[in-house]
């Protein structure tokens, strides 16, 4: 795998790799997991282009032992997915390597998140061009088409950000690789996606369990952060599919590098405490360490909102834009940047076969 990692803020974190070090906890071993299988988007000359697939749920058995699982309990004490190596003995590049820096916080492993409240300062009335952090409160189809996600990876209960994208099928979200696959490790298990989620654990659209996922290979085979990129496909709620309820917001690839971005999602370390979507705005950037294909947005946003949209070409007053990419991670010596991987022909792969199962 790369020396990159998803992003987490408030643990301590690694630093002192080659080259400056990325913030999260990506385990780099090898677990127990369900067998892959190619699907049927594979490109047979670039393995890059390959999708690999999980099977989540086979029937409404499956689906209904989802939504019973995710009590209002659960959902309160679940732990950002970027925790996933510190509450479990992983042995990855948390434990596996010396030099730490910290990012405030340490985190409170009995269960429950740390509420704290937004400061002032993010929760700006207006809309703006250019934000590191602030509530998004004027509404539109973004408060719609973007969620929260429940999931279970090792016995642990965790959150992310995704967001529903127009497909053919109507049933396709996006959201980064690791909140779908631990890298090279287990699959996601009791996966969720709650649109429009409300403080307090609102759930206005309802809540839409997985049928079936799909990643890159070079994320599934090595942790790749070029390739931090997951879809899937969502079964219906109530015989709706989450496109007919909510909407869904356009999807691009291979799209003109830089330009402006919202990124939008549900961070839940301090500052921010999960219950509000909250988004960033500005100029994207490539990545100056050359460590990865990925763009950065200023950006500071915590753990939680891995995997939450970008919007470009974001319309201010009907919520809408073009999805081109996710928040993925941070460095650790910048934590006002956020990356995304750029949407190119392995992305587009990932949906394609997304939208036709």
């Amino acid at each position: 795998m790369t020396l990159s990692t998803p992003m987490l803020a408030a643990v301590p974190l690694v630093a002192g790799l080659m080259g400056p070090a990325l913030v999260g906890a990506t385990p780099t071993h090898q677990r127990e997991r369900q067998p892959d299988r190619p699907a049927a988007a594979t490109h047979p000359r670039a393995a890059r282009s390959e999708v690999v697939e999980h099977v989540a749920a086979r029937g409404s058995a499956d689906h209904r032992r989802v939504l019973d699982y995710w009590t209002p309990q659960r959902m309160a004490a679940a732990l950002p997915i970027d925790m996933l190596d510190i509450v479990t003995d992983g042995g990855g590049l948390v434990s596996g390597l010396t030099g730490k820096a910290g990012l405030g916080v340490a985190p409170d492993l009995s269960g429950a998140t740390t509420k704290v409240a937004p400061s002032r300062r993010h929760q700006a009335s207006r809309p703006q061009q250019q934000t590191a952090g602030s509530r998004w409160t004027t509404g539109g189809a973004v408060t719609r088409t973007t969620g929260r996600v429940f999931l279970t990876v090792a016995g642990t209960d965790f959150v992310c950000s995704a967001s529903t994208v127009r497909s053919a099928n109507r049933d396709v979200v996006v959201t980064a690789g690791h909140c779908v696959k631990d890298g090279t490790g287990q699959w996601a298990d009791n996966w969720t996606f709650v649109p429009g989620y409300r403080e307090g654990g609102g759930q206005p659209y309802g809540q839409y369990p997985a049928r079936r996922m799909f990643v890159a290979a070079p994320w599934s085979r090595a942790a790749d952060d070029s390739y931090d990129v997951g879809m899937v496909a969502l079964a219906t709620s109530g015989g709706r599919h989450v496109a007919d309820v909510v909407g869904a917001q356009e999807i691009s690839f291979d799209a003109p590098r830089g330009g402006q971005a919202f990124g939008f999602g549900y961070p839940a370390d301090p500052p921010y405490n999960g219950e509000h979507l909250v988004y960033c705005a500005g100029p994207l950037r490539d990545d100056p360490h050359g460590e990865t294909h990925d763009q950065g947005l200023g950006c500071d946003m915590t753990a939680g909102s891995s995997g939450g949209p970008w919007l470009s070409g974001f319309d201010l007053g009907t919520g809408r834009g073009t999805v081109t990419s996710v928040s993925s991670f941070k460095y650790s010596d910048d934590r006002r940047t956020m990356y995304g991987p750029y949407f190119s022909g392995s992305a587009k792969a990932l949906f394609t076969a997304a939208e036709r199962a």
